[in-house]
């Protein structure tokens, strides 16, 4: 029996890897003669880094940088060189020109500098977290000769539409008598009045893997979504519309592209980040799980397993739109192959009959318990099922 075992996180409990490897020791006793394939998953956000280093040799570069509210975390990028880069993912990144060194691709994850779980609770708040220490991780790999960037972007703790990481790479945002405004947040964004600057020539061309379809502002955008997950109260969402608009109305300006630059879609991800890359870099948007599946060759290693099992933290309706889990179980019901899913909560039921759902959390347990006793749970589960 070839099982595979595509796990995406347990958010705030266990990465990709570790519920991966839970998985693993919870069978491997039981079904000695069982061969696990390991194949964790990432769409852009938390683990991305970690997901597609972990099957190409690639070289890790920590790097100290500025974190979601200041101070300093430690993250870092893995350097790739072009001929360890699967052929479909080659085919979707441009290079900048060759140096006589040889390409190589930074492959960057924007949660590990600037990351919603890098904070309490407490400090979670879209007016005032930057996303200045991406920025940083993209100049230092430059630094390192990277001649792409490949920047996961999920996770981010920010609502800056990327100007943090826009002025590590050499943008400018100044008040009315010139000085700067450092670090350029939505608490300060009054202040700003011009935007000076460009972004280094060094910069190689940023590939964004994101799943995110929603613009930067109206109803679907970025603060209406996705700012009350990072601590915006619900009175405050019109006013940060609104400096949201005046911000990307300078910032297109300055950088000579169309007032209507907001409106695409994918713009509103990661809080805007997406849009500011797009704006300033030129930044290309790149499908994240299905970039994520091509590269761990994910469809051969489905048609090569006998059993799937999968999971996340909460599964629901929402989990089948294409990525994670969901993804996993769509190509794996279509391939005629029988899914076990396991997730902390599971919102609404799916029928099919090749696939079974297990809600892996007892009865009246409280959240900061589950969260914490996580892996037990999942463990438990899967030799309960199997």
């Amino acid at each position: 029996m070839r099982v595979l075992l595509a796990f995406d996180k347990f958010k705030e409990a266990l990465t990709a890897h570790a519920a991966c490897e839970v998985a693993a020791r919870a069978l491997r006793d039981k079904h000695p003669d069982w061969e696990f394939d390991l194949c964790p998953l990432s769409d852009g956000g938390d683990g991305f880094e970690e997901v597609l280093s972990s099957t190409v040799e690639g070289k890790y570069f920590p790097v100290e940088v500025t974190g979601p509210r200041g101070g300093h975390v430690e993250a870092g990028f893995t350097l790739v060189s072009e001929s360890q880069i699967p052929a479909a993912v080659r085919a979707q990144l441009t290079f900048a020109a060759q140096s006589e060194a040889a390409s190589s691709l930074a492959v960057i994850e924007m949660a590990t500098a600037s990351g919603l779980a890098l904070l309490t609770p407490s400090q979670r708040s879209p007016w005032q977290t930057t996303s200045r220490g991406t920025g940083q991780l993209i100049k230092a790999a430059a630094e390192q000769g990277a001649r792409a960037i490949l920047l996961g972007i999920g996770g981010s703790a920010t609502h800056d539409l990327g100007l943090g990481a826009l002025s590590a790479l050499g943008l400018e945002f100044r008040n009315a008598s010139g000085s700067a405004i450092r670090p350029p947040v939505p608490a300060h964004w009054d202040q700003i009045v011009t935007i000076d600057g460009a972004l280094s020539p060094t910069i190689p061309p940023i590939h964004i893997a994101c799943d995110v379809s929603n613009p930067l502002l109206g109803p679907s955008g970025a603060a209406t979504v996705f700012a009350p997950q990072k601590g915006l109260h619900a009175d405050e969402l019109p006013a940060l519309e609104a400096a949201s608009e005046r911000m990307a109305q300078l910032l297109c300006a300055h950088c000579h592209q169309p007032q209507t630059l907001p409106g695409t879609a994918g713009a509103g991800a990661a809080g805007g980040t997406a849009f500011g890359f797009i704006c300033a870099a030129r930044a290309r948007l790149l499908p994240g799980f299905a970039l994520v599946a091509s590269w761990l060759n994910l469809d051969a290693r489905l048609a090569a397993a006998d059993l799937v099992l999968t999971g996340e933290g909460r599964f629901d309706s929402s989990s089948l739109g294409g990525k994670g889990p969901g993804a996993i179980i769509t190509r794996a019901l279509t391939a005629r192959k029988r899914v076990h899913l396991f997730a902390g909560q599971i919102g609404s039921p799916t029928a099919h009959d090749l696939l079974t759902l297990h809600e892996i959390t007892p009865t009246d347990v409280p959240l900061e318990r589950a969260l914490l006793d996580t892996p037990a749970f999942l463990s438990s589960a899967l030799q309960r099922a199997l």
